[in-house]
């Protein structure tokens, strides 16, 4: 029986993966860094001090990896202070499922970006826990941050449905023995064999309802809505290998 749901925050409710990237490659080329197309795919779902020592390690900034945190956050905050990119029905599939299930948060976002971004849409009192992978071991495609949001949630994680939409996110929450609801981050989207990984494939927000969380049971041979089986797709539902 499902009693959680644990929402990424990147990707998922904010649309802030193109932002992510544009705030740390002008970072990267303001201090004379190495930027390199594969950088942003590289970072997503690290943890703040994965990610910055990447920054400085691989594309080679001269500042501390604490140093260029700090920065990208500050410059992350900035951004959205002018402007929330909420996902269209972030809010609403929040209120949607609050109703229903106990909400946590497994971001790979700094505390204060967390933070920011909930109290922002006005969706924070609906969380019972958040959790950020700066505040675990290790980040995605690691399960720790599931695993944490989990622990404190007081639920087994067979008893919770994690929404994610990149390829080390869904891994993660994989990994962390949860279902794992997919959307697809459009503009990076995860690799098909990721995808694999996915119990349930959706186009977007709008197709995450309760149901699809937590199918009833069904009959031998058919297939409740939310739920894939091999070779069939259910309605707002896309098998692996299908975009």
């Amino acid at each position: 029986m499902i009693e959680a749901v644990v929402f990424d925050l990147d990707g998922v409710l904010v649309d802030s993966e193109h932002v992510w990237d544009e705030v740390r490659e002008t970072l990267a080329r303001e201090r004379g860094g190495r930027w390199h197309e594969r950088a942003q795919a590289d970072m997503m779902g690290m943890s703040s001090t994965e990610w910055s020592r990447y920054m400085h390690d691989v594309v080679e900034l001269p500042e501390s990896p604490e140093e260029i945190d700090a920065e990208v956050v500050r410059r992350m905050e900035a951004r959205y202070s002018e402007h929330l990119p909420l996902i269209e029905g972030a809010v609403e599939s929040v209120e949607r499922l609050a109703g229903s299930f106990r909400l946590g948060l497994a971001s790979s976002s700094n505390r204060p970006l967390i933070d920011a971004v909930l109290a922002h849409a006005g969706i924070a009192d609906r969380f019972e826990v958040t959790v950020s992978s700066e505040e675990v071991k290790r980040g995605k495609p690691a399960p720790d941050v599931f695993l944490e949001a989990a622990r404190q949630l007081r639920t087994a994680p067979a008893q919770c449905v994690a929404i994610e939409d990149s390829g080390n996110g869904i891994r993660a929450a994989h990994a962390a023995g949860m279902r794992v609801i997919a959307i697809p981050n459009r503009r990076y989207p995860p690799p098909l064999d990721t995808l694999a990984f996915a119990d349930v494939i959706l186009e977007s927000l709008a197709e995450l309802t309760p149901a699809t969380v937590s199918p009833g049971p069904t009959s031998p041979g058919t297939t409740s809505p939310g739920t894939t089986s091999p070779g069939t797709t259910s309605p707002g539902t896309t098998s692996p290998g299908t975009t």
